[in-house]
């Protein structure tokens, strides 16, 4: 008999009280668990234990949440939600242009909790699954839909997970005009569809990746009040 695979999840938070309320959630969903208080703890933890997926505190005894993230990321892709007490606009912005995959503000509802951790989970299995025959090119930018990378010139460009698919999602469906709706059912799930605010962040960051030194009109048009289209001059190859 095949032994079943759980996804294991890292949970960082000072507060033991909310270490071990999500633990408990996270396990009776099925879910391996496991914990740490500090942000260099958290780093120690996530290279000896190599989580799917993270969920990190912004407010941390030693270093931030965000320098957390940057750091894990520098080794390699990996999920990640934010769960903070601070709902500022300028924190989660911040997050998302560090490439978080999701936002919760304490206090929060375990069950949604699990909720998103499933989603974001989904999505990062599909994107790793998802290929495709063709590569597109548009003046010096070559995407390859089957390596998954982007070039400019000789230069190959990083992307997140979450940069990645939203990309993806643009340049299948180019010389089209996609609703808002639409693109963030497809990138982050249906339970995402009216989050605008996600969808302009994570547009601006990719622009900034492919574009940093661009003038005049974007490859990624935007449709005030409708969606986006990615430039429909790309030749397929």
């Amino acid at each position: 008999m095949t032994q079943q695979v759980h996804p294991v999840i890292l949970v960082v938070d000072d507060d033991v009280s909310v270490q071990k309320l999500v633990r408990l959630q996270l396990k009776d969903e099925g879910f391996q668990a496991v914990s740490a208080s500090t942000g260099e703890e958290a780093i120690e933890r996530a290279f000896d234990v190599r989580p799917d997926l993270v969920i990190l505190d912004i407010m941390l005894p030693d270093i931030s949440g965000f320098e957390v993230l940057t750091r894990l990321r520098e080794r390699g892709p990996i999920p990640a939600i934010m769960l903070t007490a601070k709902t500022r606009d300028s924190d989660k912005v911040r997050g998302l242009e560090l490439g978080a995959d999701d936002y919760l503000a304490k206090p929060f509802n375990p069950e949604e909790l699990t909720a998103r951790v499933r989603a974001v989970l989904r999505r990062a299995r599909q994107q790793e699954g998802t290929s495709s025959d063709a590569s597109v090119v548009i003046g010096d930018l070559a995407i390859d839909l089957v390596r998954r990378t982007v070039h400019r010139a000789d230069e190959l460009i990083t992307l997140t997970r979450t940069e990645w698919g939203l990309l993806e999602v643009l340049v299948r469906n180019r010389g089209k005009v996609l609703m808002n709706p639409e693109i963030l059912g497809k990138v982050w799930g249906p339970e995402y569809v009216n989050d605008l605010q996600y969808l302009r962040v994570w547009v601006s960051r990719l622009r900034r990746k492919l574009e940093p030194d661009r003038q005049g009109d974007s490859i990624i048009q935007t449709f005030p009040g409708m969606g986006y289209m990615f430039h429909d001059t790309a030749v397929t190859t």
